[in-house]
Parts: structure tokens; C-alpha cells; sequence
């Protein structure tokens, strides 16, 4: 027993789940319909509104019907009952006698009330007031039951209402029958000329007015839900005319948006919706021509950038030439010439790292770069640059700390392109890390690879993240840097890991140094979902020690212009022709 009881708890459980889970499940679609539909937000709204209006209105309507049938049928029973007392005293006068002949007096006293009551009385009121059956009972106030001598159907009248009646008080009650389940409205009222206290009392069936209630109900009831389903109609059809030009105008924003600057919508009228569509077809067709004037000036711009570089490598190498020659004979010359002789040779490779960047630049405007990917180790990446840096963050005082994991990490790289990307990254962190130690971090899982430089500087303000990739941008050109910059270090650098499908990012607070990442995919082709370095970074366990200047007055310029590689491979390998181009 206890087992069965067990199997059905279990089946009614599981049942009540499923329930519960089928009413989520339609709560949340009716929850996405709600915010995805202007159209059936309209016709929800209207419905249900309609619908409280509508009952409020049905429920004053019925009450006010009832208690008119109500009064109106009262009045009618009074007056009824005021015509019957009269014909019952004519008949009951005098002695009325006791026992059997008290009961056959009552008895002809009521068939003269059912016979003479449509004839004596006003037909309006007794009209009104419908059929009737008249019960008459002799007895006084407290008298029992059995006691009682009537005619008529006795047992229908309630003893509270005979309570008033043998106390000489006019009295009217609704009652139902619970052996037949028929309601009567009973009037009472004392028969006084008879010697002995009579009471007259007349049951007025109600099934007319119930029948009237029930059809005022059934009517009501239709015509609400026929009104509510042509106001959802009317409403859904009206909502419909506003909503499909705006979803016409939503359709064409997108595929403006997605690059169909020819797309136009249809102007049909002269209303307000058609207004809003000619309004839009001129916006697209201003956006259209501006688009079009800057394509061409961008067009212009990169042909001319590329042409003036290409037209500058040739003189360029001639008066490279001529400075080498300069330089290497600088020991002869006077202390005056031969230091004018290095700083020429010293701004020649400004102007060669710019010529590189900016040549690098137009050919990546031009799409005619290729990506020359290959499984590699990370790890010797990562040294290599660092190596070539090391001399430079030595002469800032800023330490380059490596985080590497223990396994060897491989993915599919362009080698060049990641060095670069690292180059720039590290220099832009030690040249800007108030000579604080410099955090270069390693992590990856079975989808990316992750590169992050953080450094403890001045940091960047608000907005300069979204900022430190435009081309020659700086967070503020007066700062003193300790070494030159193209300006499309950072540039470059972004649309190198974009060639890789990957992310390069920025983060910066005012005073808390700024963090760089670079998040790449293993495998060439797959698309990123996630980068395995946090960002912003997560708090190091022992963060560097912070020291020099800590008040962070000067702003972070991360512009895209470091040449700090240049100068680390100069120190690393003394020759001009070793030298790396860098931001």
C-alpha cells in the first residue's frame, strides 16, 4: 500500500513539474513576443484594458437591470398584497371559528383570492407583479406548528417572515425552496376583522425575472465577447498600418547599414508615415554622397601616401649614402661637423622607420598583404623581444617581468607580424611606465593565445582606449618622450592581429598604469569567443613596487608613433641596418 501510495506521490510530482515547466516555457515566449512586437504589445494592451472596461460596465449594467426588475416586482407585491387583505377580510369577517371550520372558511377564502384577484384588483399592478399562490394560516405568536390551521402550501413560508406577519407588521422576503429549488418573493400581512389573529401571505414565483436575469447575462456576455474580439481586430488592424511602414523602415536601416546605400522606402501618400519615408530617403541619399566623398578622398589620400613613399626611398638612399659616408669620416671633421653628422644619421633613421610604417600602411590599405602563418613556439617570441628591448627599459629603469607557463605554447603565427606587435607594446609600456617594472604575461587554452603588457604609469584616461590605435593620434603631443615615433605603431599593430582573425585591445585607468592585449587564435580561420587574460587585468599577486613620481600628473600619450625597437636594436646589434621598425 505504502508502494502505491509512493508511485502515485512520484507520478503527481512529475506531472506538476511538467506543468511547471510547460508555463515557464510559455512565460518566456510570451515575454519575448512582449518585447520583440510593437503590434501585439498594442493589441495585448487594447484587449485587456477593453476587457476591465467592458466587465465594469457589464457588472453596473446587470445591477442596475436587477434592481429595477427587483423594485418594480416589490412595488407590484405590495400593492397585490394590499388588494388580497382587503378580499380575505370580506371573506374572513366575523367568527371565524375553530378546527375544520376555521379550515373550510380559509380554504373558500383562498379559492376567492386565486378566482377574483385578476377581476377586482388594478390589472396594471397585478400585471407587474405576475402569478401568485396565497397560503392563509390562523395562529398566534409563539403558537407551535402543529398547532397551526392553514390553506395553502405553508411549509414554503419561512418562520422569520410569519414572525412579522403575527405581529401585525407587513413584511416582504425572498426565499428558496430547498425541496423544489424554486425562489419566491413572499409578502406578508395580518388579516384583521377576523375575530382570531389570520395572517395572508402571497408567494410570487421568480422565474420570469430569473429568465430576464439570465438573457440580460447571456447578452451581456456575447456582446462583451463580441465587442472585445472586434476591438482586437480594429486594433491589430490599425497598429498594423503604423507598424509595417516602420518595420519597412527598419528593413531598409539595416541594409543601409550593412553596406545597400542604394536601398529607398516606397513614399505612398502624403501623411505623416509618408514624411517620415521621404525624410529617410533623403537622409540615405546625404549619407550616400558623403560616403561616397570620403571613399574618394580616402582613395586619394592612400594613393597619394603610397606614391609620395615610393617617390622618397629613392632619394632617401642617396642621402643615406652620402651620411654613411659623413659618418664614417666624422673623426676627421671638427667636434661641430661631426656632431652634426650623427644627428643627421640619427634622424635619417626617423625617417626611414617612417617611410617603413607609412609603406607598410598603404600596403595594408590596399588588401595586397598576406598572412605568412606557420606553427610556431611562442616562448622564443617572446624572448626575442624582450632581448631587444632589454637595453632600452635598462636605460628607463624599468624592469620587463615575464610570466610564462610551463608548457611550450604553439599556434599558427606570423612571426614578423608578432614580434612587431610585442615590439611596439613593450616599448610603448616602458617609455610610458614612469620607469616601473613592466609585466609581460602568457597564457593560453585550447582556442587562443594571449599576450598582455601591463605596465604602472600614468595610465590612460577615459575614452584614450578606444583612441591609442588611430593613425599619428597622441594622448598629448606636448609630453617629453625619450624617444621619437612614426605615429602608426599601434596602427599597424592592430591591423597585424586583425590579419591573424585576433583582438588587440587597451585598457588604462588614470594613475594606474595601462595594459595591452593581444589575443590570437591557434589555429588560422577559427573565430575568437573568449581570451584567456582577463581585461582589465586581474591584481598580480605582489604588484611591482611602485616608486619615482606617484602624483600622475602627466598624461599617457600612447599614440601610434613609438621608435623604441629601433633604438633597442641599435643597442643590441650597433649597426643602422639592424635596426627594427617600431611604434
Amino acid at each position: 500500500m505504502s508502494g502505491r501510495l509512493a508511485s502515485v506521490s512520484r507520478s503527481a510530482l512529475s506531472v506538476a513539474r511538467r506543468v511547471a515547466a510547460f508555463g515557464r516555457r510559455k512565460t518566456v515566449a510570451f515575454g519575448e513576443l512582449w518585447n520583440r512586437s510593437l503590434q501585439f504589445r498594442v493589441t495585448t494592451s487594447t484587449l485587456a484594458l477593453s476587457s476591465a472596461v467592458v466587465f465594469v460596465l457589464g457588472v453596473v449594467l446587470q445591477n442596475q437591470i436587477v434592481d429595477r426588475l427587483v423594485q418594480t416586482k416589490e412595488r407590484a407585491a405590495i400593492t397585490q398584497l394590499q388588494v388580497a387583505v382587503r378580499t380575505a377580510e370580506n371573506e374572513l369577517v366575523g367568527d371565524a371559528g375553530q378546527g375544520d371550520a376555521l379550515r373550510n372558511r380559509l380554504s373558500n377564502a383562498l379559492k376567492a383570492l386565486t378566482s377574483s384577484s385578476a377581476a377586482t384588483q388594478d390589472i396594471d399592478n397585478s400585471s407587474a407583479a405576475g402569478a401568485f399562490e396565497p397560503v392563509l394560516v390562523a395562529g398566534d405568536p409563539g403558537e407551535a406548528d402543529s398547532d397551526l390551521v392553514y390553506a395553502g402550501p405553508v411549509e414554503v413560508v419561512p418562520a422569520g417572515l410569519r414572525n412579522y406577519a403575527e405581529n401585525n407588521r407587513v413584511a416582504l422576503q425572498y426565499h428558496t425552496d430547498r425541496a423544489t429549488g424554486s425562489t419566491y418573493l413572499i409578502a406578508g400581512a395580518p388579516v384583521t376583522t377576523a375575530t382570531r389573529p389570520i395572517q395572508l401571505y402571497l408567494l410570487f414565483p421568480m422565474i420570469t425575472e430569473q429568465r430576464t436575469v439570465a438573457t440580460v447575462q447571456n447578452t451581456l456576455l456575447v456582446g462583451s465577447a463580441f465587442l472585445l474580439v472586434l476591438l482586437a481586430v480594429i486594433t491589430n488592424m490599425v497598429t498594423r498600418q503604423v507598424v509595417l511602414p516602420v518595420r519597412r523602415a527598419a528593413a531598409a536601416a539595416e541594409g543601409f547599414a550593412e553596406g545597400d546605400l542604394n536601398r529607398r522606402l516606397d513614399v505612398s501618400g502624403e501623411d505623416d508615415l509618408a514624411k517620415l519615408a521621404m525624410s529617410y530617403n533623403e537622409m540615405a541619399a546625404s549619407i550616400q554622397e558623403q560616403i561616397r566623398r570620403l571613399e574618394e578622398f580616402g582613395q586619394l589620400q592612400r594613393r597619394f601616401t603610397s606614391d609620395v613613399s615610393h617617390e622618397l626611398r629613392t632619394p632617401l638612399t642617396t642621402v643615406r649614402m652620402a651620411a654613411d659616408v659623413l659618418y664614417a669620416s666624422r673623426d676627421q671633421f671638427p667636434s661641430g661637423l661631426a656632431r652634426s653628422s650623427e644627428l643627421l644619421v640619427d634622424e635619417l633613421d626617423r625617417f626611414e622607420s617612417l617611410l617603413r610604417d607609412l609603406l607598410e600602411i598603404s600596403r595594408l590599405d590596399a588588401g595586397v598583404e598576406e598572412l605568412a602563418a606557420e606553427t610556431t613556439v611562442v616562448r622564443p617570441i617572446v624572448h626575442r623581444v624582450v632581448q631587444q628591448l632589454k637595453v632600452i627599459a635598462g636605460s628607463a629603469g624599468s624592469e620587463i617581468v615575464l610570466e610564462l607557463p610551463d608548457e611550450e605554447i604553439t599556434a599558427e603565427l606570423d612571426t614578423r607580424r608578432v614580434e612587431r606587435i610585442l615590439r611596439n607594446l613593450l616599448a610603448n609600456a616602458v617609455d610610458h611606465g614612469e620607469g616601473r617594472p613592466v609585466r609581460l604575461r602568457v597564457a593560453a587554452d585550447e582556442h587562443a593565445v594571449a599576450i598582455s603588457v601591463r605596465d604602472y604609469g600614468v595610465g590612460l584616461r577615459p575614452g584614450e582606449a578606444e583612441l591609442v590605435f588611430n593613425r599619428f593620434w597622441r594622448a598629448d603631443p606636448s609630453r617629453n618622450r625619450r624617444t621619437g615615433g612614426t605615429g602608426l605603431g599601434l596602427a599597424i599593430s592592430h591591423e597585424d592581429a586583425r590579419l591573424h582573425g585576433g583582438w588587440l585591445e587597451a585598457w588604462g585607468e588614470p594613475g594606474q598604469g595601462a595594459c595591452f592585449r593581444l589575443t590570437l587564435p591557434r589555429v588560422v580561420g577559427s573565430t575568437l569567443e573568449h581570451s584567456p587574460i582577463p581585461l582589465p587585468p586581474d591584481p598580480p599577486s605582489g604588484e611591482p613596487g611602485r616608486h619615482g613620481d606617484e602624483s600622475g600628473e602627466s598624461a599617457r600619450a600612447h599614440d601610434a608613433g613609438d621608435a623604441k625597437a629601433a633604438e633597442a636594436a641599435e643597442a643590441a646589434e650597433d649597426t643602422v641596418a639592424g635596426r627594427e621598425e617600431v611604434r
